[in-house]
């Protein structure tokens, strides 16, 4: 380990200057100021002063959230020049807990698909295959911590694009629940939906990183959750509490169903794992599961065409192909589809709430499959669908979740194992994860880069 945040930073900055021409995990590289932070957070410790949970900790954002003076394109061509005057609130916070910054993550064009391609910056590739896509829509996120090129970055969750890549690139990432963290300052896709939240290696870091960044907007949350988050007070010190008693769910129906024998087996040795810590495995059925990617794609489609009508409409040329036929198909959705979206979303957050009276966590793989070939048939819609069956429900239900690495396919490739909890339980999730990494070490596994 570096004994300096700035031997830190430059050893991240080696991993960008030796890898990103492949992997094209970083949009905008900030190695000035992330120098300056570093040696500020040098200067600190020499002095005796600390600067807060992230004291020298690189970190990179994804490029979908406001940094001030340095662009935010959201991988998109309507925004590619656009450079902010202020930081987002989670920018602000980084910062001030004594982050480095080394930049700005690629991503999925406005955040709308699991490729992580966009026009400014290309094709992000998964560092475990070069071949294979980082998932997305924070690939860039995944991909820039597996790499070696920030200790942790930020990412932001619609319907799965911070579990999907973690998940896919063999690190973790955690979704808050929906009102957790601000959003503002985020390019949107749906304003009900997204979610900022952190990715790093190890959740002891997921933790730090969210105890900096909560705190959210009131007004945020959808019912039936309550108007503004409740504190998280100090829950690091129970990170360590470990999983004796806690009740983890085992879907009988639909998150198990048409996966890959590799990703199953592992979710499952994870499972025992936890079990073998002391936690309760109670098989449950998730009602409604199976609907949920259905009403999702209504409600997130149709919130992303409001959000870019008017470019829509003005200037679809700036658009890539492929995001512009998913993204349109928001359009034939009808005001009576939207509100039976709604009602269906309340009736399974009700559904939720009485699933965890009965269980603590519910358990499944984070996708049912590996990360897909860069060059596959399949339509951004349709490959889109297929990875976040499981993810999207989390996003419907606006509930958190954890995705831990927890094993290798037999082709090498990353496999995650998806926890998911009731609204505010970031922190019993976190502790989960703990004990997972405690007796695993998948987490460490670095991919093969020459």
């Amino acid at each position: 380990m570096p004994d300096s945040a700035r031997e830190n930073l430059e050893a991240a900055l080696e991993a960008i200057a030796r890898h990103d021409g492949a992997i094209k995990a970083m949009i905008t590289v900030t190695a000035e100021q992330a120098r300056q932070a570093a040696d500020a957070a040098d200067r600190a410790a020499v002095e005796g002063r600390w600067l807060g949970l992230l004291h020298g900790m690189t970190m990179a954002i994804k490029d979908n959230i406001q940094t001030a003076g340095v662009r935010t394109t959201s991988g998109s061509l309507h925004f590619k020049d656009v450079v902010p005057n202020q930081d987002a609130l989670v920018a602000q916070r980084l910062r001030a807990a004594g982050a480095v910054i080394v930049g700005k993550a690629a991503m999925h064009e406005l955040a709308f698909g699991i490729r992580s391609y966009n026009p400014v910056s290309g094709q992000c590739c998964n560092p475990w295959d070069q071949s294979r896509i980082p998932g997305g829509s924070s690939g860039g996120s995944g991909a820039a911590v597996a790499a070696g090129m920030a200790q942790a970055a930020l990412g932001s969750d619609t319907g799965g694009s911070i579990r999907l890549p973690a998940a896919m690139n063999g690190i973790a990432g955690l979704r808050p629940t929906h009102g957790r963290v601000p959003n503002h300052g985020s390019t949107p896709v749906s304003a009900s939906y997204d979610t900022i939240g952190p990715m790093a290696r190890r959740v002891g870091d997921l933790a730090r990183i969210l105890a900096v960044i909560a705190h959210g907007e009131p007004g945020t949350a959808p019912s039936p959750l309550p108007t503004s988050a409740p504190d998280l007070g100090n829950f690091l010190p129970t990170l360590h509490d470990g999983v004796a008693g806690l009740r983890i769910g085992l879907p009988r129906n639909h998150y198990f169903l048409d996966c890959d024998d590799d990703i199953a087996k592992a979710a499952m040795t994870a499972v025992r794992s936890l079990e073998a810590q002391g936690a309760r495995i109670v098989e449950v059925d998730v009602e409604g599961a199976e609907t949920t990617h259905q009403w999702a794609t209504i409600q997130i489609y149709a919130d992303a065409c409001a959000f870019h009508g008017e470019r829509l409409d003005r200037n679809p040329e700036l658009f890539s192909a492929p995001v512009l036929d998913r993204m349109l198909v928001g359009r034939t959705f009808t005001a009576v589809d939207y509100a039976n979206a709604c009602r269906a979303r309340e009736t399974w957050q009700r559904g939720l709430a009485r699933l965890y009276q009965d269980i603590d966590i519910l358990a499944s793989p984070a996708t049912p499959s590996p990360p897909a070939p860069i060059e596959e048939d399949k339509s951004l819609l349709e490959a889109t669908k297929d990875a976040s069956r499981n993810t999207y429900a989390g996003g419907f239900g606006a509930n958190p979740g954890l995705s831990l690495p927890c094993g290798f396919s037999s082709d090498g490739l990353p496999i995650g194992l998806q926890l998911e909890a009731a609204w505010w339980n970031e922190p019993m999730l976190l502790r989960a994860g703990m004990a997972y990494q405690a007796v695993t070490d998948w987490h460490l596994a670095e991919p093969p880069l020459s």
